[in-house]
Parts: structure tokens; C-alpha cells; sequence
């Protein structure tokens, strides 16, 4: 993701053969209790196929056998994507070649159904091979390669699907550190696909009429209303400053309104969650930093959140609002954890310099926006890692949320909600 002279990421001498070959079975082992009991429960060592050098980057959660659990589809780096089928009761097997079985460097992934035929679709943006793909669900849990009518490739790092036209029809938001064909310095303007409504499922290149040409190395984007004007806004989460804000006139077409993110100091920021943290029923902003891309110390990687104030403008309250942190984020997620009504904060933790595997963070929302470590109290010890996006479903049908978390070259987790 990014510029990776140094990236340990890079290192990958018998990775990809090590984590095809553990992947093949799932031990038969009791799941790691932890010392108390926590909100979540790891039930990675039952649950999910064994796989502890895989890169697992992001996780899609959705039904795509139509047995009414939700599967999981994996973007993963360096092999070929992978999908999950759950048995309905939380345990996942690998349906070996469903997402093609070429190697990709896949970074995201997210679902949708684009060709309105009823069945769940997928959508994969890679980086270094630069290669986008669109899988077409039958509905069984198979998939239609149609990767062919995605309209460019590019060195892609951000991935938000919605309907941002108004039409009804999902479309596609890439968001690049670099373009095909154009050296990779030079940032990379973002791609805006929108569906086709003569041929759902079939995109339209409106990047250039439609966004404002900034090249803004782009290594996540999420979609929100974040102006109450009822279409969805973009928030671009960038390894280089600024953060960048795009808000849409309702046709989806996108103006530069960055200067209402209150920006106090650089960041190196790998995703970006929206939000109502405080109940004002305005949306907030959560982006998760980098010290540095896996390399030396250098910008600050506290994770910050921007309230939104009455005047549409984002105030940075970190300090007043979340704990202090040092290590890295590459992924984390919102969730209700506690279930108190209020949208709590998941975030992975990577100690860099060392790109070293942490424990899960979990903190605590009191309602009012103000957020408290609670770790020890929700999270496994086991559950550590290099954690990279997450996922958040119920997905043993208890009715409870559960969590399903990447990893780069440590094995992904799943936490059940207790």
C-alpha cells in the first residue's frame, strides 16, 4: 500500500507457498481461552481455515450460497483471492479456486449486487499488478469472471461501493496512489465507475467529469452523507497530506471541500470510518495512521477523530475524546461491542519500527463521544497479529455482532461476540 522501498511486506521468499500449503486444513483445536472472560471470544484455531502466513488484507462479509449465513470473501496479496463458505454456525472452508486462481495483489474488497440479477457480486482492487476484478454471483457460492468491464487498472489502494448518482445502481469508487502507465510519483487521481443503467453490472469512466483532479495517494475511501443533503459524500484517507473531503452535488459529481477537515498535524492515514460518535446525529470522522509505512519512525501514528460541528466543519478532539496510542493502524472497525446502544471503536495494532504483531485494541464508547480503553475487558489475548481490515457480521446467527479480522502474514481471526 504505498511507496515500500524498505516494507517487510516486500520480503516474501516462501510466504505465498507456506500459506497455500497451511491453508489446506483447519486444525481440530480447542480455541484459546482467555484468562477472563471477554466480550469476544477467538475462535480462530476451530473456525477458520489455517492459514498463518497468508496475506489476508480486507474481508467482505455477505451471502453468496443464498443459505441465508453470511460468507466471507477475502482480498488477499501475493495468491489468489479466497472465499470462506460458512456452515451457518460461524465455521468457515475454503472453497479453493471460486475467485479465480491466479495470484493478485489484492487490497480491498467489497460486495454488491451490480447486475441487479439478485445475487451478491464482488469487486477487487489490487496494488502492485494493477489488476481490478469483478466476479458476477450465480447465487450457489460460483462466480462469472467479468473483470472486463471494469474500464482501467491502476495502482489502487481505496475501495468504496454505493449508489452515488441516485439511480439506484451501485457504483465504484477506486481510490489510487498511482495510475497505470503514469509514474507512481505522481499521486494518482482517483477512479469514479458508475454503473451503467442500460447494462446494470457493465461501468461508465466518469473520473474526469466527475471528481476534481487532485492526485491524492489514495489508500482508502469511504462513502456517507456527510452534509444531510441526502446523496453520499467521500472521505479519502491519503499516506501523504491531507485527508480529503469531496462532498456531491446528488448527480455524482464531486467539489473539493478538504478545507472543513481541521488537519493539525501530517498523517499517514490507512483507513477512514464515518460515523455518529457523539449521538448529535451528525456524522464524525475516524482515521486510523501510520508512523510510517512498516519503516522508520516518523509522523505521529495517533489514530484521530474529527467531530462534525454545527457549521458542517470537522474538528479534530482526539485528545479530549480517544486514547493516546503509538503503534500503527492498518484497519480496525466501528462496532457496538457492548452493546449499549452506542458505536464503539476496533482498531489493529502494529508496533512500528519492527512491524512487530500486537493485541487487538478495543475502546469503549460512554455515549456522549469520549472513548476508554477496554481491551482486557473485550479482547483474547491470543487475538494478535499484524491486523489489517476487518469485518463485522453476525455470523453464527446468535444475533450478536461478530468480528472477522485480515492480517498481513499472520493468520486471520475471527472473534465471536459473546
Amino acid at each position: 500500500m504505498g511507496s515500500r522501498t524498505n516494507d517487510p511486506r516486500h520480503r516474501r521468499p516462501l510466504a505465498w507457498a507456506l500459506a497455500l500449503l497451511s491453508a489446506s486444513a483447519c486444525h481440530a483445536q480447542t480455541p484459546e481461552a482467555p484468562a477472563t472472560q471477554t466480550r469476544f471470544l477467538d475462535v480462530t484455531a476451530t473456525h477458520v481455515p489455517q492459514a498463518p502466513e497468508l496475506h489476508a488484507l480486507d474481508i467482505a462479509l455477505v451471502d453468496v450460497d443464498g443459505d441465508g449465513d453470511l460468507d466471507a470473501a477475502l482480498a488477499v496479496e501475493g495468491a489468489p483471492n479466497r472465499l470462506y463458505i460458512n456452515d451457518g454456525k460461524g465455521r468457515f472452508t475454503w472453497r479453493e479456486g471460486a475467485l479465480g486462481t491466479r495470484a493478485h495483489d489484492a487490497e480491498h474488497v467489497r460486495a454488491a449486487d451490480f447486475n441487479r440479477d439478485g445475487h451478491i457480486d464482488l469487486v477487487f482492487v489490487a496494488e502492485d499488478d494493477r489488476t481490478h476484478q469483478l466476479f458476477l454471483g450465480r447465487g450457489d457460492g460460483s462466480f462469472i469472471d467479468a473483470s472486463d468491464r471494469l474500464p482501467k487498472m491502476s495502482v489502487g489502494n481505496g475501495l468504496a461501493v454505493g449508489d452515488v448518482n441516485g439511480d439506484g445502481l451501485p457504483d465504484i469508487v477506486v481510490g489510487n496512489s498511482g495510475i497505470s502507465g503514469v509514474k507512481d510519483e505522481d499521486g494518482g487521481r482517483n477512479f469514479l465507475w458508475l454503473n451503467d443503467p442500460k447494462r446494470p453490472g457493465w461501468f461508465v469512466d466518469a473520473s474526469n467529469s466527475h471528481l476534481p483532479e487532485i492526485a491524492n495517494k489514495a489508500q482508502g475511501v469511504a462513502l456517507a452523507d456527510l452534509d444531510g443533503d441526502g446523496d453520499l459524500d467521500m472521505v479519502v484517507a491519503t499516506e501523504a497530506p491531507p485527508t480529503r473531503l469531496f462532498l456531491n452535488d446528488g448527480k455524482g459529481r464531486f467539489t473539493d471541500a478538504s478545507d472543513r477537515l481541521d488537519q493539525l498535524t501530517p498523517l499517514e492515514t490507512r483507513e477512514v470510518h464515518i460515523f455518529d460518535a457523539n449521538g448529535d446525529k451528525r456524522l464524525d470522522i475516524l482515521l486510523l495512521n501510520l508512523t510510517s509505512n512498516a519503516g522508520k519512525w516518523e509522523k505521529d501514528p495517533q489514530a484521530r477523530l474529527l467531530m462534525q460541528d454545527a457549521k458542517g466543519r470537522f474538528v479534530d478532539e482526539t485528545a479530549a475524546r480517544l486514547p493516546a496510542n503509538r503503534f500503527s493502524s492498518w484497519g480496525g472497525a466501528v462496532v457496538d461491542f457492548n452493546r449499549d446502544g452506542h458505536p464503539d471503536i476496533i482498531a489493529g495494532a502494529i508496533d512500528v519500527p519492527g512491524f512487530k504483531p500486537m493485541q487487538v485494541r478495543a475502546y469503549a464508547n460512554d455515549g456522549k463521544g469520549r472513548f476508554r480503553d477496554l481491551t482486557a475487558a473485550t479482547i483474547p489475548t491470543v487475538t494478535q497479529g499484524r491486523s489489517w481490515s476487518m469485518a463485522v457480521g453476525d455470523v453464527d446467527g446468535d444475533g450478536i455482532a461478530d468480528l472477522f479480522i485480515g492480517g498481513w502474514g499472520t493468520q486471520a481471526r475471527l472473534l465471536l461476540g459473546s
